[in-house]
């Protein structure tokens, strides 16, 4: 042996023995990193996914969003969610995402699946199952004409207050790849969130239900108002949301004199709904001293509401129309209120703009002025709430402009019909809710 050279130790590793274990080493820490990373991703995706889910404030529009979240999650081309019915046995619903407008006319006249084949089994399995060969599955039927080919198959149920509410479907991985235990998993972890972001929105859906029941039982039903026409509609708000403020009225009185009231409550919640009456039976009680003009009629309610109650403020415009020799006479005024629609024949339609006045519960001392307008025969007055014109990104003249063209349009049908054409074409963005009450005078 050299004297210079060191001898081997006994159990000591070769210097390329320790490179090749590092390089393994070094290698073992990528992977997991990258799974750990990838792990991360699907994470992330999933918040993002429940947070859009829960988003949805519609039941069509949170079914959709669930299977084309799902189908984000795992990278998969088709994904489709059954609803179950009652029995739990066949489907009465089927939400279908990523078929090409070829395909969907292919299945046009195909109709609901019936719950049968592999579908079935997710049914009646509730278990989340992966297959890799549609075809070779035991319980596999086929595919009915049209329908395209699909080999593998993700499926998981989706339960709601502990019972099955449907399944959730998802087909060919857009990779080629069979679906593995991470789609399933993330699946499973989206199909838990999806249950109960259906339960929130029905909830909200029963909720709105009965809040809008509520709010029209308010409402009255128009009276027989010859010998006028008299037609009125209430929307809530498409944004769905608690009580409104909205209400109208009319009433017939002495003479063939008509009273009409429409207003806004401030607020959209019980209060304002409880408001909302309060105001409407106190001005009816006031109504019938007709010796009364409208501004002073709204005066004294002004102050009788300021020394009784806490109401929030009030627009409202009231009108009184009574015979005036060949027509009749409109007489009116406004508490903050947006002016009326008229609309007489062979004359553009027009606003009856006027000084209005503040809205109740502003200040009760302020003078209430009257205006006055003749009405030809076969003229319509139309009172509305702001719901109807106010939107966010649209100045207010450019919504009144658009509504005096959906009132010209539409001036020659029918009345009710007319009052519904303008509620389904109003020029607001729906954020609030609306009312329209129009009447017309008797023609000559």
């Amino acid at each position: 042996m050299a004297g210079n050279e060191e001898a081997k130790q006994p159990g000591q590793p070769h210097l390329p023995d320790l490179h090749v274990r590092l390089r393994t080493e070094l290698t073992r820490i990528d992977e997991q990193l990258r799974s750990l990373l990838a792990a991360m991703d699907r994470l992330q995706g999933l918040l993002d996914a429940v947070v859009s889910i829960s988003r949805e404030v519609e039941l069509t529009d949170v079914l959709h969003r669930i299977v084309t979240t799902a189908m984000d999650l795992v990278g998969a081309r088709y994904g489709a969610l059954g609803v179950l019915g009652e029995s739990g046995e066949h489907l009465e619903q089927f939400i279908t995402a990523g078929l090409s407008e070829q395909e969907r006319a292919a299945l046009a006249g195909t109709g609901l699946p019936r719950g049968l084949g592999v579908l079935g089994h997710v049914i009646h399995h509730p278990e989340p199952l992966r297959v890799d060969s549609i075809s070779a599955h035991p319980s596999s039927a086929g595919f009915p004409s049209g329908h395209p080919h699909l080999h593998t198959l993700l499926g998981v149920a989706i339960s709601v207050r502990g019972e099955i509410y449907g399944d959730l479907y998802l087909s060919e991985r857009r990779d080629g790849l069979p679906f593995d235990v991470h789609d399933e998993n993330v699946v499973v972890a989206l199909a838990s969130a999806a249950g109960i972001a259906i339960e929130k929105v029905r909830l909200f859906e029963r909720v709105r239900l009965g809040a809008e029941q509520f709010q029209r039982l308010l409402l009255p039903t128009l009276p027989d108002l010859r010998p006028f026409a008299a037609a009125a509609v209430y929307r809530p708000a498409a944004e769905p949301s608690q009580l409104g403020g909205d209400w109208y009225e009319a009433i017939r009185l002495a003479d063939d004199t008509v009273a009409i009231v429409i207003g806004d409550v401030a607020g959209h919640d019980l209060e304002a709904a409880a408001s909302m009456a309060c105001v409407r039976n106190m001005l009816r009680a006031l109504l019938f001293e007709r010796s009364n003009p409208p501004g002073a009629v709204l005066a004294q309610l002004d102050r009788t509401l300021h020394a009784i109650t806490s109401n929030p403020v009030t627009t409202t415009t009231l009108a009184r129309i009574e015979p005036a020799g060949p027509g009749w006479r409109l007489r009116w005024s406004t508490a903050g209120h947006v002016p009326p629609l008229l609309i007489t024949p062979g004359r553009p339609v027009e606003y009856l703009f006027a000084e209005p006045g503040v809205p109740l519960g502003v200040d009760p001392e302020q003078p209430r002025p009257d205006h006055s307008r003749f009405l030809p025969p076969d003229s319509t007055v139309v009172f509305f709430t702001d719901g109807l014109v106010e939107h966010p990104e649209h100045p207010i003249d450019e919504s009144l402009d658009r509504l005096t063209d959906l009132a010209t349009r539409y001036a020659a049908l029918p009345l009710q019909e007319f009052v519904q054409a303008l509620a389904d074409h109003h020029p607001s963005d729906g954020h609030d809710d609306l009312a329209i009450l129009a009447l017309r005078t008797p023609p000559l």
